[in-house]
């Protein structure tokens, strides 16, 4: 009699009252009413998604894995190691304005130009009925992927139904950035050379018309050298001006990749200022001296001889920094000639002869899982349904819902 008495409101729906073990407790008891329910339905969605895991096509994986050329800096830090604290642009400073060469190769991978030849050499667009060459390009990014490890080496993994033509464009990927890497200078010691190469022919440039100005100037004033301490001054003039200059190419080259937050970038403006500093103080100094005799004032040096002492520390400061220039050129090309652009197959890829996918097991528990979540909500909303029938005004409001929606509720 107890145990019918203790049943007797859920029957008459009091199933959601009480307290919160006491809720939890009547949901699992209509879920228990519903069981044979819950398990057909269940049933049904592990037989639909199994189903559909098998009348998936198979995929299989193939890779390959390649070695990015790698440029030495051997040559670059000894002969900047020959300038000293002029170095500006040393082989460091040089490397810290290129990427890592793998993410470049990836990048080319990636790029439009080896997509294309791989759809045009395998007949992608046929082979996957696609109008579109763009589609066609989705679809092949979707198919292979490419991860540069930490450890240096790029893996090229492509996916296919079909194993041998996995394989086959796994090494086409390979093929295509050989022929791609030959036509480009992309090797650190290349980007190097071209950088100063350019810097070089306009520094010479600057040279050859500063000694045009200080040879123009001799001849109007006849003044030929300096000694004393008008020439040393001259001479550090022109090293420090040569050594702001250099670090100021520096960080013109690092602002193309490099935002103002970078460490490094902070730390040479830190350094730039520094040298403006110092220049702006051995000019001063200088001013207060007259060309031949550091001890009389400036205002009784000739105007002649003032130009010639500013023509002089020109041509100075060019020398300098075309010395410091041509150091790291001919560094650069050492380093490219020694460093062929070779791209390494560490391991060729193979037509795999055990499928990646799909994973039929997880597709058809997922399937289940949801299955069984989806039983359990349809068991515990018919039940608040019912409830709410036995109000009167929920009940009508049911029966318009139902007539909009032409479903029985």
């Amino acid at each position: 009699m107890k145990a019918a008495q203790t049943l007797e409101p859920l029957a008459n729906g009091d199933l959601y009252s009480g307290s919160e073990d006491s809720r939890y407790l009547r949901m699992l008891l209509i879920l228990l009413r519903s069981r044979l329910r819950i398990a057909i339905i269940t049933f049904g969605s592990l037989l639909i998604g199994a189903a559909i895991a098998f009348l998936m096509k198979v995929t299989f994986t193939a890779t390959a894995t390649i070695l990015p050329p790698q440029a030495p800096q051997s040559t670059a830090s000894v002969l900047m190691g020959q300038l000293g604290s002029l170095a500006g642009l040393g082989a460091s400073g040089a490397a810290s304005l290129l990427k890592n060469p793998s993410d470049i190769y990836v990048a080319m991978l990636e790029s439009r130009t080896i997509t294309d030849h791989i759809i045009n050499r395998f007949r992608l667009e046929s082979l996957w009925k696609q109008k579109k060459l763009e589609d066609t390009r989705k679809i092949l990014k979707e198919h292979a992927q490419f991860d540069a490890a930490k450890s240096g080496l790029i893996i090229i993994t492509v996916k296919d139904p079909n194993p041998k033509l996995a394989s086959d464009m796994a090494n086409a990927f390979v093929d295509e950035l050989y022929q791609m890497n030959s036509t480009l200078a992309i090797t650190e010691a290349g980007q190097r050379r071209l950088f100063f190469d350019r810097q070089v022919e306009e520094e010479k440039s600057a040279l050859a018309a500063a000694e045009n100005d200080l040879r123009t100037t001799q001849e109007k004033t006849g003044l030929i050298e300096l000694s004393g301490q008008s020439a040393m001054a001259i001479r550090s003039i022109a090293e420090t001006g040569a050594e702001l200059r250099s670090r100021e190419v520096e960080l013109q080259a690092m602002r193309t990749y490099a935002t103002d937050e970078n460490p490094d970038l902070k730390r040479l403006q830190t350094q730039i200022d520094a040298l403006r500093q110092q220049l702006s103080a051995l000019q001063n100094n200088q001013k207060n001296m007259l060309p031949g005799d550091t001890q009389v004032p400036a205002g009784r040096v000739p105007k002649e001889g003032m130009e010639y002492v500013r023509k002089l520390r020109e041509v100075r400061y060019h020398q300098t920094l075309f010395d410091l220039l041509s150091r790291q050129y001919e560094a650069a090309r050492i380093d490219e000639a020694k460093s062929a652009p070779i791209i390494q197959i560490v391991d060729h890829a193979v037509p795999p002869d055990k499928k990646s996918g799909p994973p039929r097991m997880l597709i058809t528990l997922g399937f289940g899982v949801v299955g069984f979540c989806l039983a359990c909500f349809l068991a515990l909303g018919r039940e608040a349904l019912m409830r709410m029938r036995e109000d009167h005004r929920s009940a009508v409001i049911l029966d318009q819902v139902s007539k909009i929606l032409h479903v029985r509720l």
